[in-house]
């Protein structure tokens, strides 16, 4: 419509782009249908390729809009200007955040390399269409193309998209059949914290009391590896398919299978979980949610606040606090920077404070803590869902009681 704004209280006009909305609604339901994360966004070069040899078409006008509308939206608005109100990010962020989106093999709005190229295939095939009076022809190229397209998004999603994992299929095999092992466990989530980043950084607290615990080096996350779907999995104990959150995006609210917190229950104890919003599309009341529209020297913080008070009013046996600073960093300004380890070290301090608090008021007496991450982060705009190496792997640990 953009293209087109002379035209388009013209009927004529209208006669044209209806059917061609038409014929190209089933390629961009493909492209809604397959994503092309990590190396198979090649193929989305091969498909702009073949367009332009079968339809020898370029609409120059289109390519500038797809270009600058990206570019605007997700460098200036989201990278720049959104970040910095929510999180604080520098009014510069732009600087950074186009690389990161050049960079960023998940297959989100934030990756250049996957949305443009859908882009430009979809509007070059609707301004094809528009150009000249429809006819049989040019439908069934359209048609044909949509056919090939379909048919090699299978093929690569068949037989080259390889890497999600391979899930326990038994119970566990030690079962505690002797009553608790601890008190209360308080459960820290570093969310977005990836497992080599996290052993570069300076962190003495963790350093002392994972020393004193069990550490578990080779701990991966589910796929895809989302925030809501990995937790999902995390305090279920079953896989996404089981569980039935597949993306962050909730759109039936409630899990499939009983959570921890509903064992909990069943048993007369209470388990509670200190997290933002999204995490109440699975765990529903069991979540005291705290907005996470903060600067990202404030998050945590009110994180750790909310925490103190359900410690304090519901005494819980179980508490999970989810802390989020350092992944809002690494979306906002990378893994590969050194804000993304300071963050970490940062964090370190934070939960040293919390837990010394919680000592303090006797809730760590007979307590066990677990660190962890949900998730860890990708290379771009810390990328996270199709498990790439930066994200497949976390840190894990537990000391205290038991």
């Amino acid at each position: 419509m953009l293209l087109h704004l002379p035209d388009l209280l013209s009927g004529g006009f209208w006669g044209l782009a209806l059917p061609a909305l038409a014929l190209t609604a089933p390629l961009v339901v493909l492209f809604v249908r397959y994503d092309f994360p990590l190396g198979l966004r090649r193929a989305l070069l091969v498909f702009l390729a073949a367009f332009l040899l079968l339809f020898r078409f370029v609409d120059l006008a289109a390519l500038g809009l797809v270009l600058g509308l990206y570019v605007f939206f997700t460098v200036f608005f989201w990278g720049t200007f959104y970040y910095h109100l929510r999180t604080g990010a520098p009014k510069t962020n732009f600087i950074r955040f186009w690389k990161l989106v050049w960079e960023n093999p998940d297959s989100t709005s934030g990756n250049f390399q996957e949305q443009v190229p859908k882009a430009l295939i979809a509007l070059f095939t609707l301004e094809y269409l528009v150009a000249e009076p429809p006819s049989p022809g040019r439908a069934l190229l359209v048609l044909g193309f949509t056919l090939l397209v379909g048919v090699a998004s299978y093929l690569v999603h068949r037989f080259l998209f390889t890497w999600k994992p391979v899930y326990p299929a038994e119970p566990t095999r030690e079962v505690n059949e002797d009553g608790p092992l601890a008190k209360r466990v308080i459960v820290v989530v570093i969310d977005g914290c990836r497992l080599d980043r996290f052993r570069e950084a300076e962190k003495p607290y963790l350093e002392k009391m994972m020393a004193r615990g069990t550490v578990y080096e080779s701990v991966e996350t589910t796929y895809p590896a989302r925030t809501v779907v990995c937790f999902s999995s995390m305090f279920t104990g079953a896989s996404p398919e089981a569980h039935g959150i597949r993306s962050n995006l909730v759109l039936k609210l409630g899990l499939k299978v009983e959570s921890i917190f509903d064992v909990l229950r069943r048993h007369g104890k209470v388990g509670r979980l200190v997290g933002i919003a999204h995490l109440i599309d699975s765990f529903g009341d069991d979540v005291a949610s705290v907005t996470s529209v903060a600067h990202n020297d404030k998050i945590d913080q009110n994180l750790i606040a909310a925490a103190r008070r359900e410690l304090h009013e519901h005494d819980p046996e179980l508490l999970i606090l989810q802390l989020l600073a350092v992944d809002q960093n690494g979306h906002t300004r990378g893994t590969y920077y050194p804000e993304y380890v300071e963050r970490i070290e940062i964090t370190d301090g934070l939960i040293e404070e919390f837990m010394r608090w919680c000592e303090e008021r006797g809730y760590l007496e007979d307590a066990a803590v677990v660190l962890m991450a949900d998730h860890g982060q990708g290379i771009g705009i810390g990328a996270h869902g199709h498990l790439s190496e930066g994200e497949r792997f976390v840190p894990f640990a537990m000391w205290g009681k038991g």
